[in-house]
């Protein structure tokens, strides 16, 4: 199988393997969030940065 070069410069091979990476980033930052939100961040067709919010509810006393 031949190595195709994407326009930013990686190969197919290396453009899935970062896909992978960004998967599996986003799914440990989903991991135990039981409310709130995550912000992907996106720079040249690649996940940079990943921002998690969580929300907590105190009880009233």
């Amino acid at each position: 199988m031949t190595e195709h070069t994407d326009k930013r410069g990686a190969t197919t091979g290396e453009a899935e393997r970062q896909l992978e990476e960004s998967l599996a980033s986003v799914r440990e930052a989903l991991t135990g969030l039981r409310y709130g939100s995550i912000q992907l961040t996106v720079h040249e067709g690649r996940v940079v940065q990943i921002d998690v919010t969580e929300k907590r509810r105190l009880k009233p006393n």
